[in-house]
């Protein structure tokens, strides 16, 4: 596709770490779009392996590498933002990889709803060889492509929808820069669910069901359709914490997914660990009062409950099954 100045800039700023095997892939597909006007900006994330090998072998200014010390995703997601100029910006993490329109489909998206700040899209599932596998939609994922606003069911609280991953994830410049930087952690206990819920928080949007990009499960994956209850409660106290800090107005909401982290960690690994978190303490100390005690705890104790329950059942179910 020829570009033209009228073609708005689009960014994609992919992060990396230690994904060397994956990453000329998803370099590739991003650089490869039948669109035209993008920068493509390529995050790594102090990897020891061989991804600046292959970020070196990028040496025709298609590129723009951004090679820095070890400080997490959202360090990563910041870097990138900080270097971009797009008026669309699109992540990408470096072991998925797009589909060569789906850039294209966006821009017209966007186009198309002139209101909206972002687009999240949904994702195929592949395997280490790329190979499509089939895996099961995770509970209350969306079905049907809609233009929705959600403020104001933040606001009061609403479930938290299920998103999908980062290679899913579109937003406006001046949404964006509404959100990053944003607040910092080792490995991905800040991470994409924060710019996912601030994003929904601030602007109204589009969730897409066209399958516009592949994530990869390796085996390898931290996070998604793995067990990982010790970094899901802390991703959850997190997000809840610094979602109440910089958005008061959907405090409800992140009340929520804080008590569910700290249920959740009380559970696994005990009082001692909750009171350890950095979050939890700044959280108490920046938002205590008797009415938060009064409403959250009781909930902290209720979400710890029934994830020991659901716990206990998952184990029954396997000692049966074996």
């Amino acid at each position: 596709m020829i570009a033209t100045s009228k073609d708005p800039l689009v960014s994609i700023i992919l992060n990396n770490y230690n994904y060397g095997c994956y990453l000329k892939q998803s370099i590739d597909s991003a650089l490869n779009q039948t669109y035209g006007r993008i920068e493509v900006i390529v995050v790594d994330d102090g990897s020891e392996d061989k991804s600046l090998e292959v970020i070196n072998s990028y040496a025709d200014n298609s590129i723009i590498p951004i090679l820095k010390d070890n400080a997490g995703q959202a360090s990563a997601f910041n870097a990138g933002f900080l270097a971009s100029s797009g008026e669309i910006v699109c992540l990408l993490d470096s072991d998925d990889f797009f589909y060569p329109s789906k850039i294209s489909r966006i821009v017209e998206a966007f186009a198309n709803h002139p209101s909206i700040g972002w687009i999240f899209h949904k994702l195929t599932y592949v395997d280490k060889q790329s190979a499509l596998i089939s895996m099961d939609e995770p509970k209350n994922s969306f079905i049907q492509s809609a233009r929705i606003d959600w403020r104001s069911r933040m606001k009061k609280g609403a479930r938290a929808l299920v998103l999908p991953a980062t290679g899913g994830l579109c937003i406006r410049r001046e949404i964006l820069g509404k959100i990053l930087p944003m607040p910092e952690s080792r490995g991905v206990t800040i991470s994409d669910n924060y710019i996912k819920y601030a994003s929904l928080a601030i602007s109204p949007g589009f969730l897409f069901a066209d399958r516009l990009a592949a994530q990869r499960i390796h085996g390898k994956n931290i996070y998604t359709f793995q067990e990982n209850w010790k970094l899901r409660s802390e991703i959850n106290i997190k997000t809840g914490y610094y979602l109440r800090k910089s958005y008061p107005e959907i405090q409800l909401f992140a009340d929520k997914l804080f008590s569910q982290g700290c249920g959740e960690m009380l559970a696994e690994m005990g009082i001692k660990r909750l009171i350890e978190m950095p979050e939890f303490k700044k959280y108490l100390q920046g938002f205590m009062s008797a009415s938060m005690v009064a409403i959250n705890f009781p909930k902290i104790i209720i979400h710890a409950i029934r994830f020991k329950l659901r716990r206990c059942l998952l184990n029954t179910k396997f000692l049966i099954s074996e």
